[in-house]
């Protein structure tokens, strides 16, 4: 299992100044005598030893040498023994929001303050901190959070600024401003950000990749089922790294760290300025299609269809909307600014229910070749919509991908020449959800079918930071893994 300070990520200011003043003592010098002893003011050792000032070289070897120790010895990144771990643990805690927000006063764990105090409200902490990462939520708590998501992004446009402006940042510093192309690009990026990419077979089954902090390492499954899954899980896992993110606190906050990795990682494979300079000559020539990104990008129709979500109201002036929807019509993910309505339920949550039959994201599934992209327009009770619909095959599932504006704006797109077209006045029952009189007076109570539960409708929201995710495999992954460096 993790150590305290591997859990609190402890800052390496506060384990040197903590070594520094245990090796004081030790020579049993004050901390006055260690400023005169290295010709410094005793209010700047007092900052270091603190942990809130970093010492330059030349101070450092001035105090081991007046300390009769190594440099190295005072910058290892451990507590120099059980006690001084304690306060730095005590210290982290009272550090972090979750405390703040108690109001409570900070207690200073001084000399005077018994080591066995000390342990019982380290203890305390630890479990107040282990409760506040282990979630026991309801599904209707998780639809909740999944919706105010939904809402914050829709304010945005679904354009986040200052992730645009961290991947540009990093795609300029390696020469990399039309995105990652060549063999080794997603190393570059890792290395970049300070970690080693280990490809790997034995990952826990619950976890597509996991990013080891101790050793700055990020693990991956070989290129399977293909190299540009993998490249994109590479780059959210190591977005934390560049997003700063640390350990959730609640569901609602890793949601969140989970969409801003996504759009990291999209920002990442499709470059803001390039795709935009693209966008705006295909709507200029009225030839605008998500298809057009996976072939220049060699990305998923998916990640394509989300990119294109991000940037087409920003700098194309185009509302619209996203659907994915399963064969059997259950929606799992949708975003739009455009007007148009999804079904709800008495929460608001849209995620599990069914689409409307008509919608072009059901009637791709039954065209010929579904390799094909589908164009149709929708009539419906907010307006008349042009949408297409692209079939997209995951290891589990098929899935319909859909993107949809407004009929004034079909003439920026290509297939606007379609001649599908379906009328839908969903949410009336009588369009798609109403069987046929003459087959209901035949079948009514005479059919029972044997249901594909969706189980995870029933259960609460996993356990842990990451829900699903069991950290007692987790830590023995890293652990057995950590003996190959």
């Amino acid at each position: 299992m993790a150590s305290e300070e591997e859990k609190l990520a402890l800052s390496p200011n506060a384990i040197l100044g903590a070594r520094i003043r245990h090796a004081r003592k030790q020579q049993h010098l004050t901390l006055k005598e260690l400023a005169e002893a290295v010709d410094r003011a005793p209010s700047l050792i007092s900052q270091i030893e603190n942990g809130k000032r970093e010492p330059r070289l030349s101070l450092l070897k001035a105090i081991s040498e007046t300390l009769s120790v190594t440099p190295s010895y005072l910058l290892e990144d451990k507590a120099p023994d059980e006690r001084a771990r304690l306060e730095l643990e005590l210290t982290s805690y009272q550090a972090q929001s979750s405390y703040q927000k108690l109001e409570l006063p900070q207690l200073n764990p001084s000399s005077r303050l018994p080591t066995d105090a000390l342990r019982v409200i380290v203890g305390l902490q630890r479990e107040l901190a282990s409760s506040r990462r282990v979630h026991a939520g309801t599904p209707e708590k998780a639809r909740a959070e999944n919706r105010k998501l939904r809402e914050e992004m829709r304010a945005h446009d679904n354009y986040l600024a200052e992730i645009e402006q961290v991947a540009a940042d990093i795609l300029t510093a390696l020469d990399m401003e039309n995105g990652p192309r060549a063999p080794g690009d997603l190393e570059r990026i890792v290395r970049h950000l300070g970690y080693t990419l280990i490809r790997t077979d034995d990952l826990p089954a619950a976890a597509r990749a996991i990013r080891d902090m101790k050793n700055r390492r990020i693990y991956l499954r070989p290129n399977q089922p293909g190299e540009k899954y993998v490249r994109s899980l590479g780059l959210r896992s190591i977005a934390g790294v560049a997003l700063g993110h640390d350990t959730p606190h609640s569901f609602g906050e890793f949601l969140r760290q989970r969409i801003a990795a996504n759009y990291f990682a999209a920002a990442i494979l499709l470059p803001e300025k390039p795709v935009v300079a693209m966008l705006q000559a295909a709507k200029k020539a009225r030839e605008l299609e998500v298809g057009a990104l996976v072939d220049r990008y060699g990305v998923r129709y998916e990640t394509a269809a989300h990119r294109f979500t991000n940037l087409a109201t920003r700098h194309l002036g185009i509302r619209l909307h996203f659907d994915r929807v399963s064969t059997a019509g259950v929606l799992t993910k949708i975003y739009a600014n455009d007007g148009i309505s999804f079904p709800e339920d008495v929460s608001g949550a849209i995620e599990g229910q069914l689409i409307c039959r008509k919608y072009a994201s059901m009637q791709a599934f039954k065209q010929e070749d579904t390799s094909l992209p589908y164009r149709q327009y929708t009539d419906t009770p907010m307006g008349t919509f042009f949408c297409s619909a692209q079939i997209v095959t995951t290891s589990t599932e098929k899935y319909s991908i859909g993107i949809g504006v407004p009929f004034a704006e079909s003439k920026w797109f290509a297939g606007r020449d379609t001649k599908n077209r379906f009328a839908s006045t969903c949410p009336d029952p009588r369009c798609c959800r109403l069987a046929n009189p003459r087959l209901a007076s035949e079948w009514d109570g005479k059919a029972y079918p044997e249901v594909k539960t969706h189980s995870h409708l029933l259960a609460a929201v996993p356990p842990g930071a990451f829900p699903g995710v069991d950290d007692a495999i987790v830590y023995e992954f890293l652990a057995r893994h950590e003996q190959d460096k």
